[in-house]
């Protein structure tokens, strides 16, 4: 079965694409990356899709980054790290249709490179969001830079330096402007489909014009942190062994703030 499932509506002119790898919280790995990758080129082609609907399949996560039994390879320099998270965005891969994401339960680590990519967020109140990073000994670079454009500074510099001990609330994310609806429980995928059918219904080029403004109002910030990011990463991360021991040893309990 495929890791991302793509379902068109040439009525509304909206596509609503989910990660499907519910078993596994919807984490991404090699493959998926690879999958999802190609999703958004082929929608960058397709003209009849006009607006864009991201969401995990599945009750308990929209997306819990990386897969940990993913294996990456890295080159042996400390000035090169290989992220195959960098290319499973849709700006990544130069989509300009609007992206609307749909979050139900976590959202946590890599999910930032996608919902830091998404033009906003609707959620319900199932929904949870945390950055783990420092917990594991890992450096919090591309999630925290992306998240630093939707959020108050202090809020992304908490959730990221607390790592496992505390999730975001729905509630508490509406408050900060991370997410921009917030719906009853199960909610969040009608509601934002709602708002894509809203948006596809506008003049094409006028829209994309203005996903492109958007993007390019924090542009000079955001390249400026990510391309600190890899010497950073370098720097700062454990080794895997290292990584591990710190995953396996976590504490299982948390506050919802």
């Amino acid at each position: 079965m495929s890791a991302v499932l793509v379902r068109s509506d040439e009525d509304s002119g909206v596509a609503v694409v989910t990660l499907n790898r519910p078993e596994r919280l919807n984490a991404v790995d090699l493959a998926m990356a690879r999958e999802l990758a190609g999703v958004w080129r082929r929608l960058r082609f397709d003209d009849a899709v006009r607006a864009i609907v991201l969401t995990g399949a599945g009750e308990r996560a929209f997306c819990t980054g990386i897969d940990r039994d993913a294996v990456v390879p890295q080159p042996n320099s400390p000035y090169a790290q290989d992220d195959p998270l960098l290319g499973v965005g849709p700006k990544a891969n130069d989509l300009w249709k609007p992206v609307v994401a749909a979050v139900r339960g976590m959202a946590c680590g890599g999910a930032f490179y996608l919902l830091g990519e998404a033009e906003f967020v609707v959620a319900d109140t199932t929904a949870s969001f945390f950055d783990p990073h420092t917990t594991y000994g890992m450096v919090s670079a591309y999630e925290s830079v992306l998240m630093a454009q939707r959020m108050p500074y202090g809020e992304v510099a908490r959730m990221a330096l607390l790592g496992t001990a505390e999730r975001i609330s729905a509630r508490r994310a509406h408050e900060v402007g991370l997410v921009s609806e917030l719906v009853e429980e199960g909610e969040a995928l009608t509601a934002a489909i709602a708002c894509a059918t809203v948006i596809a219904g506008h003049p094409t080029q006028a829209v994309q014009g203005t996903v492109r403004a958007l993007w390019a109002a924090t542009e000079a910030g955001r390249s400026r942190g990510i391309a600190q990011a890899p010497h950073l990463i370098a720097l700062g991360n454990a080794q895997a062994r290292e990584q591990a021991r710190l995953f396996a040893t976590r504490g299982r309990e948390y506050r919802l703030r």
